[in-house]
């Protein structure tokens, strides 16, 4: 059963959809991916949310990156957006962060599909004691790398 679907604006944003691959394979949270543009194939983008069983959809768009709202509107489920940069960083991340009223779509930072999928993990965690366990360690090694790289830093500085 799949848990996240992924769906990209187009085929260069897979190097953004890999990140939230990796995390999402880290956790082995089943997704499935697909492209779909929401100006040049917008009843593809209406297909595949309308007929998916995901709890969380991950929307990757870049330029106007219409793609996470018009994912939005298709569906009462959480909708992350992640912004692509690109020549127009701004255009893009405002359209994920400026939605009208009633139609939210969470918002991460420019190509952090990473960022989205640990949002989508813990919203899958709110009904999985499983998933909640593997965040915490997550949480712990991620705090743990910290440490590590300050001690190396202290450690290459006073050489």
């Amino acid at each position: 059963m799949t848990r996240v679907s992924i769906i990209m604006g187009s085929k260069s944003d897979l190097p953004v959809a890999n990140k939230a691959i990796a995390i999402l394979k880290r956790f082995s949270v089943p997704f499935d991916i697909h492209v779909a543009s929401a100006h040049r194939t917008p009843q593809r983008v209406e297909e595949l949310v309308k007929q998916s069983e995901s709890d969380v959809f991950i929307a990757i768009a870049g330029l106007s990156a219409a793609l996470p709202g018009v994912v939005a509107s298709f569906t009462t489920k959480p909708v992350i957006g992640v912004p692509v940069s690109g020549a127009l960083n701004l255009d893009a991340l405002l359209s994920v962060v400026q939605m009208p009223p009633g139609i939210p779509v969470a918002a991460v930072g420019l190509d952090r599909g990473d960022n989205a999928a640990v949002l989508a993990v813990e919203i899958l965690a709110l009904t999985d004691d499983g998933l909640k366990a593997c965040l915490a360690d997550y949480r712990c090694e991620q705090a743990e790398k910290v440490v590590a790289d300050s001690e190396k830093v202290i450690e290459d500085v006073q050489c």
